[in-house]
């Protein structure tokens, strides 16, 4: 075989050197890509277990709140419970006051006319008995006859009573 003209060499060489180079680069490049996964991966793997505290964080606070909900869940049922039961008693005594409220309410409704009534009859009182008790002399300005419901029959008078007016007030 005979041997390959000088050109071909060097072209061949050349053409090996920037293979060469070509190759270095590239790991080069391989080598800074690793580099750059490594550390991104890094960054994410702290990035995840960042993530996974906060989330453990927020799963212990939301089982705290939940507890806290619960426990306020408990007592408001314990307190409308209570107020349950104050309203009952209070309804039970509202039941049992009414007649005594109505009651109350007639006798301030007949206050006025009792009222009236007993002036009317501490005026009677004061004014006394009439001076003279004789019928046949009435006195002047004064009650004439004693009134009495009559059918207009002679009769009658006989079983009327005279009217005796007078209190114990």
């Amino acid at each position: 075989m005979s041997a390959p003209p000088a050109l071909q060499i060097r072209e061949a060489n050349a053409h090996l050197a920037a293979v060469h180079r070509r190759a270095a680069e590239l790991e080069a490049r391989l080598d800074v890509a690793e580099r750059t996964v490594h550390a991104q991966a890094e960054r994410l793997a702290r990035h995840d277990q960042l993530l996974r505290a906060a989330l453990d964080e927020l799963g212990r606070a939301k089982d705290r709140e939940i507890t806290t909900l619960r426990e306020q869940l408990l007592t408001s049922e314990a307190t409308v419970h209570t107020l349950q039961a104050a309203v009952h008693q209070r309804d039970e005594l509202i039941r049992q006051l009414q007649p005594r409220a109505e009651l109350l309410q007639d006798i301030c409704h007949c206050r006025l006319p009792l009222a009236r009534l007993l002036a009317a009859l501490a005026e009677a009182e004061r004014l006394g008995p009439l001076p003279s008790n004789d019928p046949s002399h009435p006195l002047p300005g004064g009650p004439g006859p004693p009134l009495a419901n009559s059918t207009g029959e002679e009769g009658d008078r006989d079983q009327l009573q005279p009217a005796v007016f007078g209190t114990t007030v």
